[in-house]
Order: C-alpha cells, then structure tokens, then sequence
C-alpha cells in the first residue's frame, strides 16, 4: 500500500465533498492563522471566480469570522462552537471547525442543506485526524 502525502489526503477530502455532495461548489481548509491549506476546485489566477474561496483574503476572512464566532459563544457561555452557517441572496457558507484548522464549504442556495451538513461535518472530523490535531 502507497503512503498517501497528508496534503494529498486533504485535498482527497475536499474533492470528494465537492464531487460526491449536490450543491457544493467549493470547499476549502484553512488554519487558525488564517492561511489556505487545501482548497478545490483548485484556485485558478486567471479566473478567480472559479472557486472564490481558494484566495488568501478569503482565508483570512473565514479565520476572523470563526475567531469571533467562537469568542462570543464563549462570553454567552453558549459552549465550543459546532458550525457556522452565513445565508445569502445567492447561496450559503457553512464553516465547521476541524482542530486548528476549519473547514469552509460553498453551498448553493438551493441545495438540500442537510445534506451538505452531514457530509461536511464528516468531512471535518475525518480532517482532524487527517492534521493530527
């Protein structure tokens, strides 16, 4: 059996998110420090919008967004966060922490939300094995 590289499986993570689940239409991982690990589809210079996610703003932004969102959960004493999910006009990000790392997924607005949620925190877990972390 071939050793798989830990970046090869992250990113086996991601792709099957994207391929596997109706809807999804980019995912990506990014640490605490706000810096991309994985993201697919893989992002594309010439074409940003292609998967909007895989940018280094879009990293940062997703690290200050969950930082905030675990901090006031704690000072409401509302427990470790689980999920969180921003709803727009055009579709939905649901962000799952994955040890000290998160996991961010791109869903669109139709998609069967449920669905997407129970594979993503799959995924998420299955990541933190995945960083050892």
């Amino acid at each position: 059996m071939s050793q798989q590289y830990r970046s090869e499986a992250l990113e086996d993570k991601l792709r099957n998110l994207y391929t596997l689940v109706d809807g999804v239409k980019a995912t990506v991982i990014v640490n605490i420090d706000g810096l991309l690990v994985a993201a697919y589809p893989p992002g594309d210079e010439e074409n940003p919008h292609e998967n909007p996610t895989s940018s280094p703003q879009v990293a940062a932004m997703s690290a200050t967004l969950i930082g905030l969102a675990e901090r006031t959960l704690k000072r409401l004493a509302q427990g470790e966060l689980e999920r969180l999910l921003m709803e727009g006009e055009e579709g939905v990000m649901v962000v799952y922490p994955a040890g000290r790392a998160s996991l961010a997924v791109l869903v669109d607005k139709d998609a069967r939300i449920a669905k997407v949620l129970f594979a993503a925190k799959k995924a998420s877990i299955e990541i933190t094995e995945i960083l050892g972390l």
